[in-house]
This record gives structure tokens, C-alpha cells and sequence, in this order.
């Protein structure tokens, strides 16, 4: 809903594009997507304007992005204002990733699919030759959530690509994340005999998903995405006994690599190339999100790369708004 209708607005131009690289993913999710993309009013191929890339949270799409909201802009329409507002004009892409895993973490992985080279190598190049926009030093890709887990992971995996980050409340220092969610998900598992199959298989038969399992469907698909095993229902597993609720060790480990504060240590120079790495986290995030935050700010601190940490009095939920500190930074930044 526009807070105002009389700003100039902008164009969504909604498109399809077919991947090549999701071709054969484990989960049989489709190749051929719908694409959205916002250019500012006005805006012509001329312009040479930088692109960004908006990576959405968990149980959420680019399209999602685009759609009408009954309150608070969605994000074309805060960008037409921001527009007006004065910030420097981009072109803005909204992919769909959406998995039957209810999400993605823009990763590539063998229980998912290759969506990080399905961003960085075919998304990417795709709206440049449509619209004329972005190229090397002049791309940026944001994110809430698992989408900031996303800008966490290209930062650091695919900086030949980025060249400005935002991270919003994204997945990271996962002792903290996941280790207390786990103890729900094995209580949940155990009235199915602790199956993941015949839980999910129950949950999809259901009218309604209760926040409770949805959660643990979260937890479930972060194995396909850091641990996978093909031979396991949607390639899923936990990495917890569920009968003594200990940690398996080399499970375990294997998240733990995926984490941005760990992978920090072997890829975070990998940051130092960038333009801008803009990080902020609400100081009451309910998923204890702000610890990690905190802990990578850290590193950054004292690797001497140059970034921004800010805290705000929220937790994890509806903080959108915060588009409007860290996009006018990041078209400024290209």
C-alpha cells in the first residue's frame, strides 16, 4: 500500500527465464521461473545504472517481494519513494528460489541445487543483457534473514561477482541459531517415530501449518542445505540423537562450516574487495541472531575490513523498514 500516489513510480517488469544449472536439482523444483524486475521511473537502457539483487527469507520468493501489501509498502513501491526520496537509481531484481524445502539459502548444495551459481551466473547476466544495467564493480545483492544468510555466503563465496553486501538479520553463529530449536524438533519428530518423512507427510496433509512446525520444517531443510543425504526423504537430516538429544559430532561440524562466522576465517578476505558490507540486526532478535551478528562484526573488526554494524530495538519480524537505511547506501556505494 503507497503512502503516497502522487510520487512517480516505477516499472515491474515481470519476465521468465529457464536455468540451465537447476537442471537435474535433487528436489525436482521447476527450471523455468517467472522474474521480476523494478526500474526507476524515467528509467531508460541509456542510464547504465548499477543492479541489485534482493535475496528474500525463509518461506519467501521475489515475487513475494513484488505483491501487494494490505500494510506497509512492498518493496517496489518503497523503492519508488525511496526514488523520490533521492536515492541514486538502480535497477532492482527479485528472483524466485523458492524450494520444496519451503525456502532456500542461495547456496549451492548437493539437497537443494546450485542457486548460487543459479543467481551469480544466470540471474545476473540475464537482467544486464535485458535492461543494460549493472556489470562488474556496479552489482549489489541484499537480504533479510536467510536472504542475508545469502548476502553472507556470495560476499565471501562469489566476491567476483558483488560488489556491495547488506546483511539483515542473517542466519549466523548457529550454537546459538539452532542448537535450542533442535530439542522442539526431535519432541515433534518422536509422535512420528521420529521420521522425517512421515512427519512432513502428515504436516502436507494438514489444512493449516501451525508457527511451531514451521520452524521445525526450517530446521529439517537446513540439513538438505548444509548436510544433505540423498538417500534421506527431500535429502534431510538432523544432525542430533534424537533418543539422548546429543550432538553428532561430524553432523554437527558440517553445518558448523556453513556458518558465516566460520566460513569467515577461511573466506573473509574475500570481503575487503567490496564497495560497501552494510550488517544490521534488531538487539531482541528472537532467533538469537544478533549474537552471531555481533560475533562476525567482530571478525571484521579485527581483520580491518571496513564495514557497518548497526543494532536497532526490534527482534527478527517485519523490519522492512530497514530497506530504507541500507539501500540508499548500497545504490550511493555503485
Amino acid at each position: 500500500m503507497r503512502k503516497g500516489h502522487s510520487i512517480p513510480c516505477g516499472e515491474v517488469h515481470r519476465l521468465w527465464h529457464k536455468s540451465d544449472v537447476l537442471v537435474g536439482n535433487p528436489l525436482g523444483d521447476p527450471v523455468e521461473r517467472e522474474l521480476h524486475v523494478w526500474t526507476p521511473p524515467g528509467w531508460t537502457p541509456e542510464e547504465r545504472v548499477p543492479l541489485l539483487v534482493d535475496l528474500t527469507g525463509y518461506w519467501g520468493s521475489g515475487l513475494k517481494h513484488t505483491g501487494w501489501k494490505d500494510y506497509g509498502e512492498n518493496v517496489p513501491e518503497r523503492l519508488d519513494r525511496l526514488a523520490d526520496e533521492g536515492m541514486a537509481r538502480v535497477v532492482v531484481a527479485f528472483p524466485d528460489c523458492f524450494t520444496k524445502l519451503y525456502g532456500n539459502q542461495y547456496l549451492n548444495s548437493a539437497g537443494s541445487g546450485r542457486y548460487g551459481d543459479y543467481v551469480c551466473d544466470e540471474i545476473v547476466p540475464f537482467v544486464e543483457a535485458k535492461f543494460a544495467c549493472g556489470g562488474a564493480g556496479r552489482r549489489g545483492v541484499f537480504g533479510k534473514s536467510s536472504g542475508g544468510y545469502g548476502a553472507a555466503w556470495h560476499g565471501m563465496n562469489r566476491s567476483d561477482v558483488w560488489s556491495a553486501i547488506a546483511i539483515n538479520s542473517g542466519d549466523m553463529g548457529f550454537d546459538a541459531l539452532f542448537i535450542p530449536t533442535f530439542y522442539d524438533d526431535i519432541e515433534r519428530l518422536r509422535k512420528h517415530d521420529y521420521s522425517i518423512e512421515r512427519y512432513i507427510t502428515y504436516l502436507e496433509s494438514k489444512p493449516k501449518i501451525g508457527h511451531g512446525d514451521r520452524m521445525t520444517l526450517m530446521d529439517l531443510a537446513m540439513g538438505a542445505f548444509y548436510d544433505p543425504d540423498p538417500t534421506q526423504f527431500r535429502c534431510m537430516r538432523l544432525p542430533i540423537d534424537p533418543h539422548t538429544g546429543e550432538l553428532i559430532a561430524e553432523r554437527w561440524a558440517n553445518w558448523m562450516k556453513h556458518d558465516p562466522v566460520v566460513m569467515f576465517d577461511t573466506l573473509g578476505e574475500n570481503l575487503r574487495t567490496l564497495k560497501l558490507l552494510y550488517m544490521d540486526c534488531g538487539n531482541r532478535d528472537q532467533f538469537r541472531i544478533h549474537y552471531g551478528m555481533r560475533r562476525f562484526a567482530k571478525k571484521l573488526a579485527a581483520a580491518g575490513i571496513a564495514h557497518t554494524y548497526e543494532e536497532y530495538d526490534d527482534d527478527h519480524s517485519d523490519v522492512d523498514y530497514r530497506m530504507d537505511v541500507f539501500l540508499p547506501l548500497m545504490a550511493k556505494a555503485l
